[in-house]
């Protein structure tokens, strides 16, 4: 069973220790980030169910992990967020379920009750 709050913490901790040693690539990578994402023609919420799908498809599990957290953050609920990696599956196919399947659902019921999800 994968432990999503632990990865969530792993990956912040490694960015902030890449923050430190080459603190002007963080600050970009951080900053286009962050403008991507903002609200825009396309709200925040869609923009990181997009990002959710992309995860599962690339099957990066702390991308998988990061992005289901900032869903829930942004107000999407598990079924919207499974929806999302649905569509990933139909261009992903088996190696993409297995991540549906697995850290995909072990991080909603990790973070959902942070956000009553």
């Amino acid at each position: 069973m994968f432990q999503p709050r632990e990865m969530l913490k792993e990956l912040q901790d490694g960015q902030k220790t890449l923050a430190q040693a080459n603190p002007e690539v963080m600050d970009a990578f951080a900053h286009f980030t962050q403008t991507d994402l903002k609200a825009g023609a396309v709200d925040a919420k869609t923009k990181e169910l997009i990002a959710v799908g992309i995860t599962i498809y690339a099957r990066c599990e702390y991308c998988v992990v990061h992005h289901v957290y900032k869903a829930l953050e942004c107000g999407a609920t598990a079924e919207e967020i499974r929806e999302a990696a649905f569509v990933a599956i139909a261009m992903g196919g088996g190696p993409s379920m297995t991540y549906l399947a697995t850290l995909l659902q072990d991080a909603i019921t990790e973070f959902a009750p942070d956000f009553q999800k």
